[in-house]
C-alpha cells in the first residue's frame, strides 16, 4: 500500500475513526452543494429530526439548471424553479451561505469554491457532483458523493468511505504549442481507460504537470473521474500558492505564512510510495477529440477512428456500439468531421485562461462562425464573465459569431435550455461524451480543448489548431 504520499497524509489527518465495517469515518473539511443534488438530502434531514451540524463549512451555489440567457424568474421549466426555491429555503433555515444569481459570487460549483479561496490544501472537499475531483488541484482530496451521503455530511460532517490505492502518473517532458491541458488528460484517459483508475487516486506529477498554471491543473484533476479514479491531485507547490493568495477565503498575515508551511509538508514525500506510477511523454500528445461515446474513445487529431481489432476483445461490443451511434466507420479521419453546435463552457474549460485562449485563437483565425453553426460561450462563474468583459473577449467572441452567455452548466449536461436537437454533433469542452449528455438522446458529442473547439466552430469542422498557434507564435 501507499505510504507518505499527499493523499496517505491527508486521509489520516481526517479520519476519525475505523468503523465496524472496515470503513473509515472521515471528516469534511468543506462541503458544496448545489440545486440539484442538495432538496432530497435536506428533505432526508427533516425526516429524521436532523440539523446541519456545521453550516459554515458548508457553501451553495446554483449551476446545473440555471438558463444561460434568460435567467428571469420564475424559470420557464417549473422543476428548476422549484429547485431553486428549494436551496434558496433550504440554506436559508440552515445558516448556509448561498451564492444566487446576480450576487457577483454564483457560478459552476467548481469554478466558484477555487476563485474565492474556499478551496485549499490539505483539505477534505465532497460534493454532490461527479467532478468534484476537480479540487484536487490544490492538493486536496475531493470526492464527488450521492444524495445520501450528501445528507451524511449535513448532518454529521463526515463520510463512511473505503480506503484507496494511489497511482502516480507522472508526465515528463512540455506539451506543444496547440496542445493544452485538456489534450493531456483526454490522452490519459485514452490509454488508462475509463476504468483504470477504479479504486485509484491518481496523483498527477512530473514536469508537464508542474508547468500547467491552476486553471490548467484544475482541468486534469476535473476529468480524473472519468478516468475511474476516486479522485485525482496535484502536489501543491509555489504556483498553487500564487493562485490562493489575497483571495476571499484564503489566509492573511501571520497565518498565510503558517499556512504555506503546513501546505508544504502535506505534498508527497520524495521517498513516497506508490501502488503504481504510469509515466507519459508529454511531447508526444497532440491535439486529442473523442470519437466515440466515452471519454477514452479519443485519438489525435492526425489519427484515423481505430478499427475493433485496435481494442482488447472484451471491448468489441462497445467499439461497435460507438461506431453506430457516431455513424463513424473504422478508418475514417477525425480531422474534416461536420460539426453543428460549438459549445465552450463546463467546469472543465469555463475558466478565464480557457476563455483568453479561445478569443486569441478567433482573433488568429479572423474568420466569422458559418450559418449552418451554432457557437456559444459559457462563462463559468459571475466572476469570470465580469472580468472577461473588462478584458473585452465578449465583443471578440461576439464579433467572431459566438453567443456570449450568462454563468452556468449549461450544455455540459443540459438541465436547462441548452440542448442539442436530433442528431447534431457538437464540439464541446466539457467532460463527457455519453449518449444523450448534451440534451438529446440522439446528439453526437467530441470532447475537445477551448481552442480547438473555436477553429471547429470557424470552419464547420474539426480542425488542427497547431497551424494557428504556430502563426500567434511567428507573429
Amino acid at each position: 500500500m501507499s505510504e507518505r504520499t499527499l493523499f496517505d497524509k491527508v486521509w489520516n489527518q481526517h479520519t476519525v475513526k475505523t468503523l465496524p465495517s472496515g470503513q473509515t469515518q472521515l471528516f469534511i473539511g468543506l462541503h458544496l452543494i448545489h440545486e440539484v443534488t442538495s432538496p432530497q438530502a435536506f428533505a432526508m434531514l427533516r425526516e429524521r429530526n436532523l440539523t446541519v451540524l456545521y453550516p459554515q463549512r458548508t457553501v451553495a451555489t446554483v449551476d446545473h439548471i440555471v438558463p444561460t440567457e434568460d435567467q428571469s424568474r420564475p424559470y420557464a421549466d417549473g422543476l428548476a424553479e422549484e429547485m431553486m426555491v428549494a436551496i434558496e429555503n433550504n440554506t436559508s433555515s440552515n445558516g448556509i451561505t448561498l451564492h444566487n444569481v446576480g450576487d457577483g459570487k454564483q457560478g459552476v460549483v467548481h469554478i466558484v469554491a477555487p476563485e474565492l479561496g474556499l478551496t485549499q490544501p490539505g483539505m477534505t472537499v465532497a460534493c454532490g457532483d461527479s467532478h468534484t475531483a476537480t479540487h484536487g488541484a490544490f492538493g486536496a482530496i475531493a470526492f464527488g458523493i450521492g444524495t445520501s451521503q450528501v445528507r451524511d455530511v449535513l448532518a454529521t460532517q463526515t463520510l463512511a468511505m473505503g480506503g484507496l490505492k494511489v497511482r502516480r502518473i507522472e508526465v515528463t517532458g512540455a506539451l506543444k504549442a496547440g496542445v493544452y491541458a485538456k489534450d493531456l488528460v483526454l490522452h490519459i484517459i485514452r490509454v488508462l481507460g475509463v476504468n483504470g483508475g477504479v479504486g485509484y487516486a491518481y496523483e498527477f506529477a512530473g514536469e508537464a504537470i508542474e508547468a500547467l498554471d491552476m486553471e490548467g491543473r484544475m482541468t486534469v484533476c476535473n476529468m480524473a473521474i472519468e478516468g475511474g479514479a476516486r479522485c485525482g491531485y496535484i502536489n501543491p507547490d509555489q504556483v498553487t500558492f500564487d493562485y490562493l493568495k489575497g483571495r476571499e477565503h484564503a489566509p492573511t498575515g501571520a497565518a498565510w505564512d503558517n499556512a504555506c508551511a503546513w501546505w508544504s509538508s502535506i505534498a508527497s514525500d520524495v521517498d513516497a510510495v506508490f501502488d503504481d506510477v504510469v509515466t507519459f511523454d508529454a511531447s508526444t500528445i497532440q491535439p486529442t477529440i473523442t470519437w466515440g461515446i466515452t471519454p477514452a474513445q479519443g485519438l489525435g487529431i492526425e489519427e484515423n477512428i481505430p478499427a475493433v481489432s485496435d481494442f482488447p476483445a472484451e471491448d468489441a461490443a462497445l467499439i461497435g456500439e460507438a461506431y453506430e451511434y457516431m455513424s463513424f466507420e473504422a478508418g475514417q479521419a477525425i480531422a474534416g468531421t461536420g460539426i453543428d453546435v460549438a459549445f465552450i463552457g463546463s467546469c472543465t474549460n469555463g475558466r478565464m485562461s480557457d476563455l483568453r485562449e479561445a478569443a486569441r485563437i478567433a482573433e488568429l483565425h479572423g474568420g466569422t462562425v458559418p450559418a449552418q453553426v451554432k457557437a456559444f460561450v459559457v462563462p463559468g462563474s459571475e466572476q469570470v464573465k465580469k472580468l472577461a468583459e473588462e478584458e473585452g473577449l465578449d465583443k471578440v467572441f461576439v464579433k467572431h459569431g459566438f453567443e456570449w452567455r450568462e454563468a452556468g452548466c449549461s450544455m455540459c449536461l443540459a438541465m436547462n435550455p441548452d440542448k442539442l436537437v436530433g442528431r447534431q454533433v457538437s464540439a464541446s469542452t466539457s467532460n463527457r461524451n455519453f449518449k444523450g449528455r448534451q440534451g438529446s438522446s440522439t446528439g453526437r458529442t467530441l470532447l475537445m480543448s477551448p481552442a480547438m473547439v473555436v477553429v471547429a466552430a470557424l470552419e464547420g469542422v474539426v480542425t488542427d489548431v497547431r497551424p494557428l498557434v504556430e502563426k500567434g507564435a511567428s507573429a
